[in-house]
């Protein structure tokens, strides 16, 4: 694949843990719905990584998985904009973050920022496991597969692409330098033309000798607009001006995603383990429920006590889902005790009512269709391999494992 393709190519995925609650939906699957018309998305169910942390009581995984599906799909996910599939159906993920195994520093994994704070927040699961060490190459193994150019993130993911990106760099420039590569990049310059070839070579020397960013840029464009030169060949210059060799495995970038501002019911971050959600596929008679028993400013012991909307999780609400004329009404009613609370709460049980009734609606469709959603995803699957044995095939013969 050449580093233009990958370049549009997205790689996200969500571990099965649990039915998915309107933090998910505004963190997450409303970006995807975003992405699906700007990029080639492949979106896959992490079963391989919910097993990391709960590998005692694997059912929960079992039974989210084609939930979790359905609500994707629910949530405007489009089979035909995106390729949905489970991880454990294509085997690849395996094999490569395996081979990636044997050339990665145990440091490397040791040092990543969320092993450690996962182990001291889960302290009630023994996650002295090799699968629990292990599973930011597994996340890199399924980066890498796909060659994927973007994937996105919170700020606190970002430390997974950085060993995503050293690990493709270690990769490339110990299995990248083919027999005869200086001949062959050799070659590949003057196929490009007297022109481009004197203009490589020159910002070649601006970024090897002067460290030069923007040379390296220029560069890589360059080659990317060259139309006489086989993709072969194009990876091969692309590895040869940051000093490795052919570009095997491309280094992702990190497309930051707005942190959610979904609050939980009484104000932390919405969690099941908190008991404090909403999921995409409540009813209307539990989220009614829900919202007008959520909490509120404590001061407010009587309908005319006044109160402060910055104490009350209710007005975090109201940031996320009502406009300036609402929020204005809250802050003079709540302040001037103007307002009773259940009043305050009127707005956002209609808005997130509003919010969910075209998803229920559509999740009520494909539940009652289970064999289209598994047919949906046993394609995604397909497609989803056809790329893996592609990269696997190339990796294979880096490592010198082609011989078959």
């Amino acid at each position: 694949m050449s580093s233009a393709v990958s370049e549009q190519r997205v790689l996200s995925g969500m571990r099965p843990t649990g039915s998915l609650h309107l933090g998910h939906y505004h963190g997450v699957l409303k970006n995807w719905v975003k992405l699906q018309h700007e990029y080639e998305c492949f979106l896959f169910v992490a079963d391989w990584h919910a097993l990391t942390t709960h590998y005692e009581d694997p059912r929960v995984i079992e039974e989210s998985v084609w939930d979790m599906v359905i609500d994707w799909l629910a949530a405007g996910i489009n089979p035909g904009s995106a390729t949905l599939f489970i991880q454990s159906r294509v085997p690849e993920h395996a094999e490569l973050h395996l081979l990636l195994s044997m050339m990665t520093p145990l440091g490397w994994l040791e040092r990543v920022p969320t092993y450690k704070d996962q182990i001291e927040q889960l302290k009630e699961k023994d996650l002295a496991t090799y699968g629990f060490l292990g599973y930011p190459l597994l996340q890199s193994a399924d980066i890498l597969m796909y060659r994927a150019g973007q994937v996105p993130v919170g700020a606190d993911q970002v430390s997974h692409i950085e060993l995503t990106r050293e690990v493709a760099r270690r990769f490339n420039y110990l299995y990248g330098r083919e027999p005869g590569f200086e001949e062959l990049v050799e070659q590949a310059i003057q196929k490009m033309g007297k022109k481009s070839a004197k203009l490589y070579r020159s910002l070649l020397n601006k970024y090897q000798e002067q460290g030069d960013e923007s040379a390296l840029e220029t560069a890589h464009a360059l080659v990317r607009e060259q139309q006489n030169i086989t993709l072969s060949d194009k990876e091969r210059l692309h590895g040869f001006i940051e000093g490795s060799g052919k570009v095997i495995l491309p280094e992702p970038q990190a497309l930051l995603t707005p942190a959610s501002k979904m609050p939980g019911l009484d104000g932390r971050k919405m969690s099941k383990s908190y008991n404090n959600t909403i999921t995409m596929r409540d009813s209307e008679d539990d989220v009614m429920h829900k919202i007008r028993t959520m909490p509120t400013d404590p001061a407010r012991v009587r309908l005319t006590d006044a109160g402060d909307p910055e104490k009350c999780p209710v007005w975090q609400w109201h940031l996320v889902y009502s406009d300036d004329s609402t929020r204005n009404w809250v802050q003079q009613g709540c302040k001037t005790a103007g307002i009773g609370c259940l009043e305050c709460k009127k707005p956002l049980i209609d808005s997130v009512q509003e919010e969910l009734k075209p998803i229920r609606i559509r999740a009520s469709e494909y539940a009652g269709n289970p064999d289209l959603v598994k047919s949906i995803v046993a394609e995604g699957c397909e497609k989803a391999r056809d790329a893996a044995k592609q990269t696997l095939e190339e990796v294979r013969e880096a490592m010198g494992l082609g011989y078959f």
